[in-house]
């Protein structure tokens, strides 16, 4: 009787002394590498050409897009459009080629031409090549960046896109055809981007900074970019290969 009171007691003593606080549950699992239940299109009810599972990757190739899918006027970038987010924390794996652009999309609401005229954008991007693949001059030039042939910190992955640059002393980013992994933790009082397990980036939304940014940049003709507290989770089609997997979310 003794020996079962003393094991009952340090059950207890096991399950009142643990301070985890994530639960199996919290996460929600936008891909598991079988089901592309919940993606679709932005602004559609299906997924648009070119993406695909494969080997248990979520995968947009070029080449998959066949000559009747050339007809196809929607939008492919991609969300998950069975549930949306306010305050949250989201995991995801990611690998792009040389010359690769992308990113992750996040309060996405539909109605607009891309998610990209609202949406914040955790940048992915291949830093090491892309500005000697792609003429960036024109591009830059319009935005007021100085050396436009070059990649601008505010374009480099794991920038929240055109609004702020990461802190390089931190980033550790792999190569193009390397999986890097990615975490945003979202909440009214700060924006966390963290990249292959360091936290590269934090900010204030809404905060006057950052409506400072948003109002004498890339921004200024977009009103309601950045404005929605809650919405979809969404990747970006660049017009290069890219590879997602084991994407997972919990709220906050």
């Amino acid at each position: 009787m003794i020996k079962k009171a003393l094991i009952l007691n340090l059950i207890i003593l096991f399950f009142c002394c643990d301070n985890s606080h994530e639960k199996p549950d919290d996460w929600i699992v936008l891909f598991d590498g079988t089901s592309m239940d919940g993606w679709r299109a932005y602004n559609g009810k299906n997924l648009p050409p070119g993406w695909k599972i494969i080997d248990k990757v979520l995968t947009f190739k070029t080449e998959q897009i066949l000559e009747e899918d050339y007809e196809y006027k929607g939008s492919k970038d991609i969300i998950f459009g069975d549930q949306e987010f306010k305050n949250f924390e989201l995991y995801v794996e990611w690998k792009i080629p040389i010359g690769g652009n992308s990113g992750i999309f996040y309060h996405i609401k539909e109605g607009y031409d891309s998610p990209s005229e609202v949406s914040p954008e955790y940048q992915l991007i291949d830093d090491q090549n892309y500005e000697d693949i792609h003429d960036l001059v024109k591009y830059n030039k319009s935005l007021g960046f100085e050396n436009p042939s070059k990649l601008n910190p505010l374009q480099q992955t794991a920038s929240d896109y055109a609004m702020y640059s990461v802190d390089p002393l931190q980033k550790t980013l792999n190569p193009a055809g390397s999986w890097n992994s990615s975490k945003i933790i979202f909440t009214l009082e700060k924006v966390e981007y963290w990249l292959n397990g360091n936290k590269v980036l934090s900010f204030v939304p809404w905060s006057e900074d950052w409506k400072s940014k948003k109002n004498s940049g890339k921004w200024d003709n977009f009103p309601d970019y950045g404005k929605f507290k809650i919405g979809y989770i969404g990747f970006q089609d660049h017009g290069s290969d890219l590879w997602f997997r084991n994407i997972k979310i919990k709220k906050l």
